[in-house]
């Protein structure tokens, strides 16, 4: 089985890419990680590796939601199965399944915490990532679901920092200087949060601003411990990552009935439930 994600610049995706092989090596099968930084023209360079070296199936985290769809169909066409794990990809058809995060259920509950820690009232900023990427979009809208209704709550800045912590560390940097007064940041990843968290630290900050998060990343959630992040989206990488290998064993051994698409829960980490939760999923 090949193992294809987006990038391993990121803890998060090292532990969803590892966890997926360890799976698909547990179950018989040899299992090889391509790295594609973060690049559809490397991603596809892999996809061609990956169909001339015969493998057998490929559980996928994609770059770009629309850019990945040529790749995916190629595969395809080659007769090998597509397992999408966390990123979507913009055609229901050509994956054979796509095991994602429900980051939008998932942002909800953050703006809902959110408006409760602000008590209904202030500045904030916003850290989008991979403009690509739908989770970017999912984890935007399901925030703005909540937080727009309340006319009090004002974003003063909306900047892309591409899902990166240096990227965001400099971004936010960068907004400081022209709002220095912010009350919180909300962040659509515990890479960007842990960036900005930075950012904030070095401008004496860090105890004025509230730094929300979304991943369940082992930095943030030790920062959640410390009262130094407020709160995280946990997502559970170990359950799309075992599933995708799951389902390529059965795809192989004849199963043809998939699911295009399961929901996976997202919940809610915040000081008064730490306690529950460790890097990537529950205790």
């Amino acid at each position: 089985m090949a193992v294809v994600v987006a990038t391993l610049n990121n803890p998060w995706f090292v532990f969803l890419a590892e966890t997926a092989a360890a799976k698909a090596k547990s179950l018989g099968y040899e299992a090889r990680i391509f790295d594609s930084q973060n690049n559809t023209a490397l991603e596809s360079d892999h996809f061609d590796n990956i169909i001339v070296s015969d493998f057998d199936a490929i559980l996928f985290n994609s770059t770009d939601a629309n850019g990945s769809v040529a790749n995916v169909l190629k595969a395809k066409a080659a007769g090998i199965p597509v397992f999408c794990m966390d990123r979507e990809v913009n055609d229901a058809q050509a994956p054979t399944s796509q095991i994602l995060s429900d980051s939008y259920s998932g942002s909800v509950a953050i703006g809902k915490y959110f408006t409760q820690q602000l008590k209904k009232k202030g500045k904030y900023v916003e850290l989008l990532g991979l403009v690509g990427d739908n989770n970017t979009w999912a984890r935007s809208k399901g925030f703005h679901s909540v937080v727009d209704n309340y006319k009090e709550l004002t974003m003063v800045a909306q900047q892309s920092a591409d899902f990166d912590r240096n990227k965001a560390m400099e971004v936010m940097e960068s907004i400081l200087q022209a709002h220095p007064d912010i009350d919180a940041v909300f962040c659509g990843n515990d890479g960007m949060a842990s960036g900005a968290y930075q950012a904030l630290l070095t401008a004496g900050k860090a105890n004025k601003v509230k730094v929300f998060g979304f991943d369940g990343a082992e930095d943030v959630i030790t920062s959640i411990s410390e009262n130094k992040i407020a709160a995280t989206g946990m997502q559970f990488p170990k359950v799309m990552a075992e599933t995708a290998a799951i389902f390529a064993d059965e795809y192989i051994k004849g199963r043809r009935d998939f699911p295009k698409k399961i929901p996976v829960m997202v919940e809610l980490v915040t000081a008064n439930n730490i306690a529950d939760y460790t890097a990537y999923g529950k205790k």
